[in-house]
């Protein structure tokens, strides 16, 4: 799972790629009702640190009014085949949780959608969230 400052946990060790998903400098506004995470993902954010080739993106925005997070991820460099990704939360920086969203497809290039809920949002918010990407 690697870390990027507040905004996503990402990992790209020999099984697993993540990332974790907080506020902070990260976050920028594009419209009104809508906010754009982006986070690089990397072994050092991993929970604990782990040394990888592996790598990767995960860009996302959320629309405040209907609660739809929307996501892309792309990732190189793993030891195998994508097999599963999903958010997990809640959890500060350092620290897991269980999955809260799953991903319809882990493989590099996807994009997915979920409404999250008013719980959810505000883990998001306050950077409790993360997400995860096995091989």
């Amino acid at each position: 799972m690697f870390r990027t400052l507040n905004l996503f946990r990402t990992t790209a060790a020999a099984a697993i790629l993540g990332f974790a998903i907080t506020g902070c400098g990260m976050m920028s506004t594009s419209s009104p009702t809508t906010k754009a995470f982006s986070a690089t993902l990397s072994g050092a954010s991993e929970v604990p640190p782990v040394t990888t080739s592996g790598s990767g993106t995960f860009a996302a925005n959320l629309d405040t009014d209907t609660k739809v997070f929307s996501w892309t991820l792309t990732h190189s460099g793993l030891t195998g085949p994508a097999t599963a990704a999903h958010l997990h939360g809640p959890a500060m920086p350092g620290a897991n949780a269980g999955v809260a969203v799953p991903f319809s497809s882990a493989m590099s290039g996807s994009t997915g959608q979920a409404t999250l809920t008013p719980a959810q949002v505000t883990d998001l918010m306050a950077g409790k969230m993360y997400a995860n990407v096995h091989t």
